[in-house]
């Protein structure tokens, strides 16, 4: 593939900027300095260097962040500042956005991408992909709360029961859920129909992937799509 195309594939702006990028000698493969846009380039394990920053080739892009609180899982936000406002300006260029919502008070683990079809397939409940909360209650967690999540309950939007796939006491007064569906406030809202209320929510899996160690608030990194749901 072409530079110039490589770097408009990547997010760097325009054909018009990524060629700006190139005359001014900002993008480096290895310890040389590429100034021909039109020089061709295999893409397998490709890493350029762009204005001082490493960044590998990704035919579609794939993100973790670790989400902090106070911000919204949305491209035009209300309240509270976007979660694409904590990641670099080539990966909001290229129009990644997050798989599934995190509240705004929620943290831990969002994944963004690129790839519609990964989303749909990350988001649709045939797939049945897991995530994990760790939830801290307002009051005492009990035995038969725990049961009541596991046998399902049901939300003012669905007659149908919501199962957690697995629930468990982390603690007097925290617990651990396991879902493998995606509604709107789901584990408020569950908590609440078992006579409890979430005061504090993180999602600290998604399918196989948790939270590097290191990474911090705010921050993000690349993720490998086969480690969420491998291929069958």
């Amino acid at each position: 593939m072409r530079v110039a195309q490589i770097l408009f594939s990547q997010g760097f702006g325009s054909r018009r900027e990524c060629a700006a990028l190139l005359a001014a000698g900002s993008v480096l493969l290895g310890q040389r300095v590429l100034v021909d846009p039109d020089e061709d380039l295999a893409t397998d394990g490709l890493v350029l260097t762009v204005q001082g920053a490493d960044w590998p080739f990704h035919e579609h892009a794939l993100v973790m962040l670790h989400k902090p609180a106070g911000y919204e899982c949305s491209t035009r936000p209300g309240r509270w500042p976007s979660v694409l406002s904590l990641l670099p300006a080539p990966l909001r260029e290229r129009g990644v956005q997050p798989v599934g919502r995190l509240d705004e008070d929620t943290t831990g683990l969002l994944l963004l991408t690129d790839d519609g079809a990964l989303i749909h397939r990350l988001t649709s409940p045939r797939h049945h992909v897991p995530k994990v909360y760790e939830v801290t209650a307002r009051h005492a967690v009990t035995p038969e709360q725990l049961q009541r999540l596991r046998d399902g309950v049901v939300l003012d939007d669905d007659p149908a029961p919501v199962r957690a796939v697995a629930a468990e006491a982390t603690g007097e007064h925290t617990l651990r859920l396991v879902l493998t569906e995606g509604k709107y406030h789901q584990v408020k809202r569950m908590l609440a129909a078992v006579g409890n209320r979430c005061d504090a929510l993180h999602r600290s899996a998604f399918g196989a992937l948790t939270i590097p160690g290191g990474l911090a608030p705010g921050q993000w990194c690349w993720a490998d799509a086969a480690a969420i749901v491998p291929s069958r």
